[in-house]
Order: structure tokens, then C-alpha cells, then sequence
């Protein structure tokens, strides 16, 4: 059985649909699947980037792929309010549903709609006190200890040099993003294509002249 680790934050929707896709790219291997939610910010500053939702003409680009994406694959999607949102508090509402850590899938699932069907506000204060009390998280998600596990959960994202969400580890190999779902399939059903040398020769590339 093959062990696999979801990267992802909420304010993602390629993280959305790649986890409502999740089920059917894996359907008849046997693996486990643990959900870490990391802050997507903070990947996006260590590596000098700035969001897709932050760049006129990408943002639009972005909203249309996404709705056209949903349809495509029979996924229910529609906007939130306002977007990008502050994340953290249904970050670490995810984190506080369990001990350890690390949100069952019907958590995930739970607080990835809420943001990605009904067109609401994803931060709204009200909707955010139900999603809560519909959750009854094990510890308040202001905790330090929460706050404290998705800095860990993040720094973990970024030892392994994850630079977006979602991302997907297993073997140590990572597969990023909703695009990447049928490559991660090809790789568990042990397709040739990943003994060869290809994987490894990617890093080897030499950097032409910068910008």
C-alpha cells in the first residue's frame, strides 16, 4: 500500500478540485492519504512569487479556468465572495479537528466546500461560527499549539522544496497540482516511464542566462 500526503490550502482552488478528483485518480490502488494543510503565502514568499489571483490578467485567467475545469469534470464550484482571502483562521480550524494534526478527509472536505460552493464569503465571521460549531473542533483553533502546527506543517512543505499547492508526496517524489493527478496515477500503477531516466535528468538541466 502506497502512503500519500496532500499538501494544500484552502484558498486554492486547484487544490479544491484536485481534492474532489483525489478519489477517482486513485480508484483501485491500494494507499492511505494524509491531509496537511500548509499556508500557501508562505511558500509563495520563500520563493519570490506572488499568487496567480494576484496578477491582472491572470486573476481573471485564473477564475474562468477554474469554473470551465469544475464543469468539465461534473466538480460543483462557484466563487467565493472575494478572493484571495485570509486563510489561516479555516487553516487552523482544519488542524484543530484532530490531535495530531492532521484533518480526516471529511474535514477537509467540510471546509474546502465551504469556501468553493455557494458563492459566499469564505471569511465571513458568521459563517465561519457554524462551520465551527458544525466541526466541534477537539481545541480551539486560536491555540498556540494550532498556530504552532501549520508553521510546522508549512516548514515541512518547504524542507521538501514544495513551492505551491496542491502538492502530492509519495515515495519522496512530489506531484504538483490538479494537472499532475494523472501523472501520480501513471507513477502508482508502476508505469515504466518513472524507472527510466527522465525523473532524475530534469534536475540536471543546465540554468540558462537569468532575466
Amino acid at each position: 500500500m502506497k502512503h500519500l500526503t496532500f499538501y494544500f490550502d484552502v484558498v486554492s482552488p486547484y487544490a479544491y478540485l484536485a481534492f474532489e478528483q483525489l478519489p477517482e485518480a486513485l480508484a483501485g490502488i491500494s494507499h492511505s492519504v494524509t491531509y496537511k494543510p500548509v499556508l500557501f503565502a508562505a511558500l509563495l514568499k520563500q520563493h519570490g512569487q506572488r499568487g496567480p489571483a494576484e496578477l491582472p490578467g491572470k486573476r481573471e485567467w485564473t477564475y474562468r479556468q477554474v469554473q470551465w475545469l469544475a464543469h468539465s469534470a461534473g466538480v460543483d464550484l462557484q466563487l467565493p465572495a472575494a478572493h484571495p482571502f485570509n486563510p489561516l483562521p479555516l487553516l487552523r480550524l482544519a488542524l484543530a479537528c484532530d490531535a495530531r494534526g492532521e484533518p480526516n478527509r471529511y474535514v477537509c472536505e467540510t471546509i474546502l466546500r465551504h469556501v468553493w460552493r455557494g458563492g459566499a464569503a469564505a471569511d465571513d465571521a458568521a459563517r465561519l461560527a457554524a462551520l465551527t460549531q458544525t466541526l466541534a473542533p477537539a481545541c480551539d483553533p486560536r491555540d498556540a499549539a494550532v498556530k504552532a502546527e501549520l508553521r510546522a506543517h508549512t516548514d515541512e512543505a518547504l524542507a521538501l522544496g514544495l513551492f505551491g499547492v496542491p502538492s502530492i508526496v509519495v515515495d519522496g517524489r512530489v506531484f504538483w497540482g490538479l494537472d499532475a493527478l494523472p501523472m501520480l496515477r501513471a507513477y502508482l500503477l508502476n508505469d515504466p516511464w518513472f524507472a527510466g531516466p527522465a525523473w532524475a535528468a530534469a534536475a540536471s538541466v543546465a540554468q540558462g542566462p537569468g532575466r
